[in-house]
């Protein structure tokens, strides 16, 4: 699809999809371990999520969870 809709960009979805589902896992596992009191995160990447939403954990917790 998204070839047809712009056929000389070359970009590929499959490497853009699996980096975004790689990047939300790695974002779901940072606020996770933040509310469950692990101290495992360094500060500086969990501070990012100190005064943002993150409207998907939820969803997101559904699916990670058990991994």
């Amino acid at each position: 699809m998204l070839e047809k809709v712009l056929p000389y960009a070359m970009l590929k979805a499959k490497p853009n999809l699996e980096l975004r589902i790689r990047t939300l896992k790695k974002d779901w596992a940072t606020v996770y371990d933040m509310l469950s009191g692990k101290e495992n995160n360094s500060h500086k990447v969990a501070d990012q999520f100190r005064h943002r939403s993150f409207p998907y954990y939820d969803q997101l917790t559904s699916i990670y969870a058990k991994d």
